[in-house]
């Protein structure tokens, strides 16, 4: 999720996250459970290994001081949640939000295990951040936060152990702060070969060329490849997007490249609207100055509940988790909607859409563009390597619409839904991996 370093309160590069639904949210926790229930049942998953997925290995909460700009010590709570590493090191990004706790973390954890499986990447999953609004913070303060809390991870996270990378509230500038304390906290000698400790940084700093854009572009590969499939031509079609940060305006960016018109979007501030067309690239530059979509001249400003019943071709949640309830899901009148975000649909609400004859094409599926160029990026430095853009976008669109081959196959083999086959081919790969491995000691 990934997602400028100058100004907290209108970054462009960092995720805003869009004002809570009026409807409860409820436990993410329970949701991602429940997704894992279903998919285990469809493909009669090993009980052992359900048991194992069903709770993160690791969870740890960490309470640490910070000096203020006033030169006040604040406390600040901190997650990182590590759910599963049969397959590889534990992977997964930091964001900082008002609302961050345990088991949000769990929850997303356990949805990049299941993402970093169907897409075969050698990686595990987990999650982390800390509660607060970074908005009402100073960069000085950021970095301090930053800090103090890579430090206090400590041991837990490593090169070869547990990679984070950005998501909601964070950015490649936060990436290269904990990066650095950490370089800092190893020895000299061991300095230059952590540089794969995080991912999402600045391509100065280590990063990789790609990785900004890399999950909305991801979600454009699969819309690419759901409109081939059903012979539906996105030059001139219309979409909404939820959430204008950084996937969501890279997602509107590259998608009006192809021909679409962006018609309506909002972040935590409000939504607006235009059946013209919003363009999305002068769009983002409204935004990297004021810091929300709102004001912008080209948009007319609309309430939460007309945005959701506007009419369009494709929708992109892009926000944070659990915005598309039931009413949501009744009113939205589309084809299709992409989850650009982490668990944006809650499961009775995906039912209606299903009954509707709305695809959805689930977060493990659709936003994986993000951690393929991660693990990219991580092999890059590892190796001492830098790739062009040319060669991470290739390398990008091959593996995502293979991955989404594999799932079509499996919706049309078994009738399944998208989010059920998705599942389905993460599971099997970490069940026979547990199966073959069997369990120490």
């Amino acid at each position: 999720m990934p997602q400028s370093a100058s100004d907290p309160p209108a970054a462009p590069g960092i995720a805003h996250a869009v004002a809570p639904s009026l409807h409860d949210r409820g436990n993410l926790h329970t949701v991602a459970t429940q997704q894992l229930d279903k998919a285990a049942r469809a493909m009669n998953l090993d009980t052992s290994v359900r048991a194992i997925l069903s709770q993160p290995k690791n969870e740890l909460i960490i309470n640490f001081p910070v000096r203020m700009d006033s030169g006040e010590q604040r406390m600040f709570k901190g997650y990182r949640v590590q759910h599963n590493n049969i397959l590889g090191p534990y992977k997964g990004g930091i964001r900082y939000h008002e609302e961050s706790n345990l088991d949000e973390m769990k929850a997303l954890a356990a949805w990049m295990t299941y993402k970093c499986a169907l897409y075969d990447i050698p990686f595990g999953g987990g999650k982390g951040g800390v509660k607060f609004n970074p908005r009402e913070h100073s960069k000085p303060e950021l970095e301090r936060i930053t800090r103090r809390f890579t430090h206090a991870l400590g041991s837990n996270i490593g090169p070869e152990w547990d990679i984070p990378a950005p998501d909601v509230g964070t950015n490649s500038q936060t990436m290269v702060w904990m990066m650095d304390t950490y370089m800092n906290i190893v020895g000299m000698a061991e300095k230059n070969s952590v540089r794969r400790i995080v991912t999402g940084k600045s391509v100065t700093a280590g990063g990789s060329h790609g990785r900004e854009a890399a999950t909305g572009q991801g979600v454009v590969h699969c819309i690419t490849e759901w409109a081939q499939d059903k012979r539906f031509r996105l030059d001139g079609c219309s979409f909404i997007v939820q959430g204008f940060g950084n996937v969501g305006s890279n997602t509107a960016r590259i998608l009006s490249k192809l021909g679409a018109t962006l018609v309506a979007t909002g972040d935590y501030k409000g939504y607006i609207a235009n059946p013209e067309g919003i363009n999305p690239h002068k769009l983002t530059e409204h935004v990297g100055k004021t810091g929300s979509v709102m004001g912008y001249k080209h948009g007319r400003a609309i309430a939460r509940e007309d945005f959701f019943g506007l009419e369009c071709d494709i929708f992109i949640p892009a926000a944070l988790e659990l915005e598309i309830g039931l009413p949501e899901a009744k009113a939205l009148r589309c084809k299709l909607v992409v989850e650009g975000a982490n668990g944006p649909t809650f499961p009775e609400a995906e039912e209606v859409l299903l009954s509707r004859g709305i695809d959805v094409l689930p977060d493990i599926l659709a936003n994986a563009g993000g951690v393929i160029v991660s693990y990219y990026e991580w092999l890059q430095n590892k190796r001492s390597e830098r790739w062009d853009l040319e060669e991470v976008e290739t390398r990008l669109e091959r593996r995502m619409k293979r991955t989404f081959a594999q799932v079509r196959e499996l919706t049309i083999e078994k009738k399944l839904d998208w989010r059920t086959a998705s599942y389905e081919v993460a599971l099997d790969r970490i069940q026979k991996a547990y199966l073959e491995r069997g369990i120490f000691p």
